[in-house]
């Protein structure tokens, strides 16, 4: 059976990665990203039907994968052995042949891939296995925002956070009322943390497992190990869960950037149940085109900045694959 947790990044999806990682028949391994990163490229390989077109898709798949920060322990990725697990020639096929066989070789039943920004390609996934699930995972928006400002990923000017948010929230929602329960199932950040046991009793039951306590000990597993020496952005995932970690933006944002935020996504903090602070339910403003200039000069430079303070080996290991992505995007277009 496969799972997609979707959502936005820092939204305690490693925290939950892990946890249902330490449940026997499910393999939830750090994700290479594949939809997000390869179906953008997907043109370049021209008429997938023809075999040597989808191969080379094949391979650079695999590769994406064998160049993932944190490495999926004893997976081998045969490109014959791929290809011939696909039903059709398409990169969702490849998508689900790669983390089949990472479920085999782990000896799990089930695989999660914790890629969120699936969010974005759910019709695909849905549309090439009807059995696959989706679990949603939410967080406080405003929680997110801050978050984001402190890594060394991401957007970091609230206005764009605060959209990027709001996009995934609201396709993930309407996901949900097209697909139903049967497959979509939705946990917030706060209700995981408030309330571990009872958060995952739940969610273990749509995965058809039963809940174990050794879920609360993910943060001595030697994944968590491997995963926090692999970048800053995962240091936390080797502590217990932090009950403490909600609304750290009543005290750590400015109010002008909770306004902005409320104003940008406030209908979908709404739609999730979070309380506003700052701007009444209803209310809405347009930015000046002046004002969105400032705001992508300062996210600019923000993140420049933020790129400097990065560890030199987290950055290698980040710049693999953007290397090689780079690398797809100079090949010459495959003719169609």
């Amino acid at each position: 059976m496969s799972f997609s947790m979707i959502g936005t990044q820092r939204s305690g999806s490693n925290l939950l990665r892990l946890m249902l990682n330490q449940v026997d028949n499910v393999a939830a391994p750090h994700p290479p990203d594949i939809l997000q990163r390869m179906m953008p490229l997907v043109p370049r390989y021209g008429d997938l039907s023809n075999k040597d077109s989808f191969y080379m898709l094949v391979d650079d798949v695999c590769r994406l994968v064998e160049l993932n920060p944190v490495t999926w322990e004893w997976v081998v990725l045969d490109r014959a052995n791929v290809a011939s697990r696909c039903r059709e020639h398409s990169l969702v096929a490849v998508f689900f042949a790669v983390y089949d066989i990472l479920a085999e070789t782990w000896g799990a039943k089930h695989w999660c891939c914790k890629s969120l920004a699936n969010v974005f390609y759910l019709p695909e996934i849905y549309a090439y296995s009807q059995n696959a699930k989706f679990i949603y995972l939410y967080r406080d928006g405003r929680d997110v925002a801050l978050s984001f400002q402190k890594a060394v990923v991401g957007e970091k000017h609230i206005y764009h956070i605060a959209q990027e948010w709001a996009n995934a929230q609201r396709r993930a929602l309407q996901m949900r009322s097209i697909l139903g329960e049967e497959h979509f199932y939705s946990i917030s950040y706060e209700q995981l943390v408030a309330n571990p046991e009872s958060s995952l009793e739940g969610l273990c039951g749509f995965m058809g497992e039963k809940y174990t306590p050794e879920m609360l000990n993910f943060h001595q597993s030697n994944e968590a190990t491997n995963v926090a020496a692999s970048s800053s952005l995962w240091k936390n995932v080797t502590k217990p869960i932090m009950k403490e970690n909600i609304q750290k933006f009543l005290q750590q944002s400015t109010d002008e950037e909770i306004m902005i935020f409320e104003l940008v996504a406030g209908d979908v903090l709404d739609a999730l149940g979070y309380e506003r602070v700052k701007i009444a339910s209803g209310n809405k403003a347009a930015f000046s085109d002046i004002a969105i200039k400032q705001f992508d000069e300062i996210n600019q430079h923000l993140k420049q900045e933020k790129r400097r303070e990065m560890n030199p080996e987290d950055l290698q290991r980040r710049d693999r694959q953007a290397s090689f992505l780079k690398e797809i995007q100079g090949r010459k277009l495959v003719s169609v």
